[in-house]
């Protein structure tokens, strides 16, 4: 599984460059998008049995649909999540943030991080540059 880390200042347009970058990625393979929510806590929706058991102490609490299956997963480190992406046969892991992680980035805007591969790149330039991005197994 490729890891393909994009990073960039708040607001420097790294959402709308993964969005860009998913359709072109689809076209190779299985992709992935972890986002690092920083200082922001996602709230999955109260009273619905999914979060009841999520919050009675499930591991997994899973919801599904006619057209996707919604996880809440206890276990918020990267690496685990990563593996998880392994193991369900994922090729490309998009990860938005996490900047002090070691995996090669793309960097929107004018951050200025350690392992930049491409900064500010088109998304065709990415797709031709797969081999500069590490590849993850747990």
């Amino acid at each position: 599984m490729k890891i393909i880390q994009v990073v960039g200042s708040s607001d420097s347009g790294k959402t709308t460059f993964i969005r860009k970058l998913i359709p072109a990625l689809k076209k190779k393979g299985t992709v992935a998008v972890i986002k690092h929510l920083g200082d922001h806590t996602y709230h999955i929706e109260e009273g619905k049995d999914t979060t009841v058991f999520f919050n009675t102490g499930a591991d997994i609490s899973v919801g599904i649909d006619a057209h996707k299956a919604v996880a809440a997963i206890r276990k918020n480190n990267l690496e685990d999540i990563l593996s998880i992406l392994f193991i369900q046969g994922i090729d490309f892991a998009v990860i938005e943030g996490f900047k002090q992680r070691t995996y090669p980035k793309i960097v929107i805007g004018s951050l200025t991080t350690e392992n930049c591969v491409l900064s500010n790149p088109s998304v065709g330039h990415v797709i031709t540059s797969l081999d500069l991005f590490e590849n993850f197994s747990p």
